[in-house]
């Protein structure tokens, strides 16, 4: 056992060797977690913010002066009067997100009661702000008429006094699940390319028939590969968690961080021996990038991290249920979120525990396989 144990110590120090030596690798694990986390957390994709807008007022009424000065900062930058001409120019070039035109004798219209039309131009290419953004200028446009029409600013009283309590996120900073989402995100992609890389890289430099000749076990090389793929991204999720998360971003860390790091460690036994099993399907590193495509997106769209798993399909969320990224976006959020300890997450850390075993015992079959073949 021993010298079992010293066989897998000494060819993981040699991966880490090799992967020190690869320095698109390291610039892939150090963009992962540090900018691809900054950026996730601040581009705020889903907030409009500072949406450039523009107006044609044919109007130059008071209504009109009225709708225009609704438009504000942090949402909109300050309205930019422009001519009718110059709108399909203005948005072939992108220079505005909306433009809003207000008609001829559109405040006489709406005294007299005739309903009239304004017209919202919408780049649509910017799909975040457009969505969201067209919903805010009707709202905003349709209160400034109506209280320009009552002549009064009314306070309408419901039978029903609906008070919002927004609970682990009070002011629904959208950077608090941005941030932290991407580090589970990357945990997944890293460390399956890592393992896979690793091994197509022996493969390709002809090294793997080295080991072949060595006394050492298919066993020994897989859990070699595990161990030192995995340690390298569980401190990579340290980091960015201690310093991207909580010093850069100061987004608030409610649970225990040692137990969203064994939980980590879980999800990293299931998705190296992951790697593993696509790297003795694929032939080649492009073959792999391909085959890479096909996992990842389903594991990181279906598996709860960007979208409720509860407005999915029943059985998309029965077939989900066998993805180790499931149970671990649910404990991250759990314990990132809401502060939850062991006696909350340990379902989801057993699940965890019996997919890696499965995904590992398959993958060490398939391994001693393609070696037998080589």
């Amino acid at each position: 056992m021993q010298h079992k144990l010293a066989n897998v110590y000494r060819l993981g120090v040699k991966e880490l060797w090799s992967l020190w030596r690869d320095p698109m690798m390291l610039l892939l694990i150090l963009y992962s977690f540090s900018a691809s986390i900054y950026i996730a957390g601040t581009s705020m994709p889903e907030t409009l913010h500072k949406a450039p807008i523009a107006v044609v007022d044919e109007d130059q009424s008071g209504l009109s002066s009225r709708i225009i000065s609704a438009f504000y900062l942090p949402y909109f930058m300050p309205p930019q009067l422009i001519n009718l001409s110059d709108v399909d120019a203005a948005l072939d070039a992108g220079v505005y997100s909306f433009v809003l035109n207000i008609p001829p004798a559109f405040e006489q219209d709406t005294l007299a009661g005739r309903s009239p039309k304004v017209q919202l131009s919408v780049d649509a290419t910017r799909i975040s702000q457009a969505f969201s953004g067209s919903g805010y200028i009707e709202q905003i446009v349709s209160s400034e008429i109506s209280e320009f029409s009552q002549r009064q600013r009314l306070n309408t009283s419901l039978p029903v006094d609906l008070v919002l309590r927004a609970s682990f996120n009070p002011n629904l900073t959208a950077s608090w699940f941005g941030s932290l989402m991407e580090v589970v995100n990357g945990v997944t992609m890293i460390s399956i390319i890592l393992t896979g890389a690793a091994l197509i890289r022996e493969r390709e430099h002809g090294t793997i028939e080295h080991l072949l000749v060595m006394p050492v076990t298919p066993g020994e090389i897989m859990l070699s590969k595990i161990l030192s793929m995995g340690l390298v991204v569980l401190v990579a999720t340290a980091f960015s968690l201690m310093v991207m998360i909580k010093i850069v971003l100061a987004v608030p860390v409610e649970g225990s961080v040692l137990l969203f790091l064994f939980c980590t460690a879980l999800q990293l036994f299931a998705t190296t021996s992951m790697g593993i099993f696509l790297a003795t399907v694929a032939r080649s590193m492009p073959q792999f990038g391909l085959l890479l495509i096909l996992v990842l997106l389903p594991l990181q769209l279906l598996s709860g991290g960007m979208t409720p798993r509860e407005s999915m399909p029943d059985l998309i969320q029965t077939i989900m249920l066998a993805a180790p990224n499931t149970h671990f976006v649910s404990a991250s959020q759990a314990i990132l979120y809401r502060g939850a300890g062991l006696s909350v997450v340990w379902p989801q850390m057993l699940a965890l525990l019996l997919i890696g075993t499965l995904l590992f015992s398959f993958s060490l079959q398939r391994f001693r396989k393609s070696l037998s073949a080589m």
